[in-house]
This record gives structure tokens, sequence and C-alpha cells, in this order.
């Protein structure tokens, strides 16, 4: 339900895309992207911006080389997606979201019970 408090919250009108992350859903993945790996050069990108290009990808439907220049080349944003799918990073992500939204809506973190429909 819509709520003065609501509206303020899920506000994006100050954010360059509305698929951008705000900092608390960048502070929620943040906790499951994996660091970059020892040894060999440092990250050149910034896990938000990458994440951003995801997120514009997936929320306009856009194809990948409508991606805005002033996000990561879509090479670099598709490269992280790829790499994120096979280590179970976006298994991980999409669990944490999954119990933050049951927690949210006071249920027990898991099910107790699921219908299988046959």
């Amino acid at each position: 339900m819509w709520t003065v408090e609501n509206r303020a919250r899920h506000d994006r009108s100050k954010l360059r895309y509305p698929s951008d992350l705000t900092n608390e859903e960048r502070d929620l993945a943040k906790a499951e992207i994996p660091p970059a790996k020892r040894g060999g050069d440092k990250r050149s990108v910034d896990v938000r911006d990458v994440m951003n290009g995801l997120m514009y990808v997936l929320s306009t439907g856009c194809q990948w080389r409508a991606l805005p220049k002033d996000l990561p080349r879509r090479s670099t944003v598709s490269h992280y997606l790829c790499h994120w799918q096979q280590d179970g990073t976006l298994d991980r992500l999409h669990h944490a979201l999954y119990v933050l939204c049951r927690e949210q809506a006071d249920r027990a973190a898991s099910p107790t019970a699921a219908i299988i429909d046959r």
C-alpha cells in the first residue's frame, strides 16, 4: 500500500536512471558480490556501475548494444553476468533478497509448507 513513507522510500527520481541501485540496494548486493581475485591487475571497473548496467538491461529490455555510454561497456557487464551466474553469486543474491522479503512480510525466513501441483 502506498503511504507517504513508502513513496519517499521508493522514490527513484534522484537517480541517474530509474533502474540504478540505491545505496541501500547496493549494500545488500555488495555482501553477496565476491571480492576481486588476488594477484594480477586491480579491478578497474566499479561493481556498482556493472550492477547498474545489468539492471538497466533487465528493466528496459534493451539490446546489449543499446547500453548507455555512461555505463560500463556491454562486454564488461555481460562478462560479470556470466561469471556471477557460473559461480553462484546470482543464486546467493536471490536467496538473500527472498529471505529479506519474507522477513519484511513477518513470515519465517523459509517456508514451512509447500504445495506441489502434478
